[in-house]
């Protein structure tokens, strides 16, 4: 009998659909900075279907290859989401997720309200792009989401109490030389995901009320993400030093790229928000500034992570090779998390602040690099997918603690 990698299941397989979900927003930066939307602060179907009417043939082409990908992304996102549901209940009930949940790879376990928080994201999308009239109700949609994002913020909090509760209640139960990795960062990964899931009425609401819940809620899972990755970032980095760092585990040294990306667009949603509901002024210049930080962070931490990635040889095994770890879709996250900033920086930063003229050439020559990211994640995520769901390996996944 022939079996596939992902037969050897773990939660770390929940990151096939959030890199499928991650993918959609990429095409939606399409429609969100070439698409014009007056009065609104994103595109809706009305809006895409007036510049793909009348709009020159670049743009038209461009919508097709956003609409297309929003719902072929969205799509394998909702399909990967339901199999790891499936997968996960089965998991459940074997004596591996028991020792799972006594080890130091509990943290997995937040890939599921992570990838879950992302599809709720990509499915909003998909009803800006697709229903017409959807901005006539919107008002009425986001009470729901933030009841939707609430279920999945207190999932998250109880995963990591129990984690927490754990390890530090009782004494040598974590296991520090196996923290050689920045796999710990997963629990901050999904707080910030579901923070940006609250933040998003703050910035379309017109109703006081709905921005301020937005604001306060997201600002709360926020300043929890921030702690948390500072705490695993310094504990992890000692014993990095100490004990190097797990090999399956590579790819999640580039986790901070995710993570800053996330934060970085609920920062600026709450921006906006503030500004147009409590009439707070944002200044162009100290955004671009901001912004060209935050890509500096994330551009070190790609530096990092690819270094030691290519002198341990990761990509020649577990990408290009025989060998699989579900850890490799941690790869997917930071391309994509990247391409998605670095649209936010040439519109909200280069462009808003005047440095770039809009459709120029220095502003395609930047966003061809955020484009040739996404392309990249595209082809690693076919890659993978074929890797893990498709082929017969010899030898079972391993997964990253």
């Amino acid at each position: 009998m022939t079996r596939k990698p992902a037969d050897t299941y773990s939660p770390l397989y929940f990151l096939a659909a959030l890199g499928a979900g991650g993918l959609s927003v990429t095409f939606f930066m399409y429609l969100m900075f070439w698409v014009p939307h007056p009065g609104r602060p994103v595109p809706i179907f009305e809006d895409i279907f007036a510049a793909f009417t009348n709009g020159p043939a670049a743009l038209q082409a461009g919508i097709v290859i956003a609409v297309i990908g929003i719902a072929a992304m969205t799509f394998l996102n909702v399909k990967y989401l339901l199999w790891n549901y499936s997968a996960l209940a089965r998991f459940q009930k074997t004596e591996a997720y028991k020792a799972l949940r006594n080890s130091n790879g509990e943290t997995t376990l937040l890939a599921a309200p992570l990838a879950t928080a992302m599809t709720v994201n990509a499915l909003f999308i998909v009803g800006l792009v697709f229903v017409p009239g959807l901005w006539t109700i919107i008002e009425y949609l986001f009470p729901l989401a933030l009841v939707a994002f609430g279920v999945l913020g207190v999932w998250a909090l109880r995963l990591i109490g129990d984690f927490l509760g754990r390890v530090l209640s009782e004494g040598g139960v974590f296991d520090v030389t196996s923290h050689n990795s920045f796999a710990q960062l997963l629990p901050a990964f999904a707080l910030a995901m579901i923070g940006v899931g609250f933040s998003a009425p703050a910035a379309m609401s017109l109703m006081p009320a709905t921005v301020a819940i937005s604001l306060v809620i997201s600002t709360f899972f926020a300043i929890a993400a921030l702690v948390y990755t500072v705490v695993a970032l310094i504990t992890a980095f000692g014993s990095m030093l100490q004990h190097g760092t797990a090999r399956e585990a590579g790819p999640t040294l580039m986790v901070i790229v995710p993570i800053v990306t996330i934060l970085s667009i609920l920062f600026l949603r709450q921006a906006h928000g503030l500004h147009t509901t409590f009439q707070t002024h944002d200044n162009a210049g100290a955004t671009m500034v901001w912004l060209s930080q935050m890509i500096a962070l994330q551009v070190l931490f790609l530096m990092l992570g690819l270094t030691v990635l290519r002198r341990q040889g990761y990509f020649s095994d577990f990408v290009f090779g025989s060998k699989t770890s579900p850890g490799s879709y941690a790869l997917v996250c930071p391309g994509v998390a990247f391409s998605v900033l670095l649209h936010f920086f040439v519109n909200k930063g280069l462009v808003a602040a005047g440095v770039i003229a809009q459709f120029g050439a220095l502003y395609w020559g930047i966003t061809a690099i955020a484009l040739a990211s996404q392309i990249l994640m595209i082809l690693l995520v076919l890659r993978l997918n074929k890797q893990h769901f498709s082929e017969a390996p010899a030898p079972s996944a391993v997964a990253a603690e």
